[in-house]
């Protein structure tokens, strides 16, 4: 038998012990409708899907109950639970939403029905097969993350003027390290937005207002709004 990834592992514990080529079906921790609160899109209402289980133990986490549990959908399922909400944008997130395979299924089926889709997705993984009509908010792990190893570098070449870049800062140190990444890679001239946002309760917004205002960045300070208006509860 031929040797498992990282990831084909994460997959055979986190669903039971079935392979993904035989998984017909998405496993959902949460299906709901709030307000955007991060990225491009802050602010306007979204219906959210959020796939259970994440390969990665970033040390911030504030989803930590969408690693496990959940409920099989299939995308007609999931469909139909969209269609009850009457909002045309849609974001999938996780945990890692393309730990799943059907994940790609999903976002196919979602941009052919006309929705405005976009992904959340940490960087780890491969975006080369995801549907270049969804907006990928990808995520590149910081040093203090604590998953800063895991970083799919090779997702730089397929970035778009439609997709995005958040940097999760913690401290100065990671503050730094953005800084560098985002000459080094060129990522401004690559993805429309490139993201700052400050850890909660880790690092203060104003002082990185400053730091980003002190040194030119071409980046955006985002303020997680969902945290700012009901805190780390499920379901917002």
């Amino acid at each position: 038998m031929p040797r498992r990834s990282w990831l084909d592992s994460f997959y055979w514990r986190t669903f039971e012990g079935s392979p993904p080529e035989t998984v017909m079906q998405l496993r959902i921790t949460e299906i709901f409708h709030s307000l955007q609160g991060e990225a491009r899109s802050v602010g306007l209402p979204t219906v959210f899907v959020r796939l259970t289980g994440c390969p990665l133990r970033c040390q911030y986490c504030d989803t930590a109950y969408a690693f496990s549990g959940g409920e099989l959908m299939t995308v007609n399922a999931i469909l139909s639970k969209i269609e009850t909400f009457a909002c045309r944008r849609i974001c999938v997130t996780g945990g890692e939403p393309l730990a799943q395979p059907g994940c790609l299924s999903l976002l196919d089926q979602l941009c052919h029905l006309g929705f405005d889709v976009s992904l959340e997705t940490s960087g780890a993984l491969s975006i080369a097969e995801v549907n270049q009509a969804v907006s990928r908010v990808v995520d590149i792990k910081t040093p203090d993350s604590g998953e800063v190893h895991r970083n799919d570098w090779s997702n730089v070449d397929h970035l778009t003027p439609n997709d995005q870049i958040k940097f999760v800062l913690c401290s100065r140190q990671d503050y730094d390290w953005a800084r560098m990444r985002i000459d080094e890679k060129r990522l401004t001239e690559r993805v429309s937005d490139v993201l700052f946002s400050p850890s909660f309760e880790q690092l203060d917004a104003a002082v990185l207002a400053d730091w980003m205002l002190m040194d030119r960045v071409p980046a955006r300070l985002q303020i997680q709004l969902h945290k700012l208006l009901w805190q780390d509860a499920p379901g917002h």
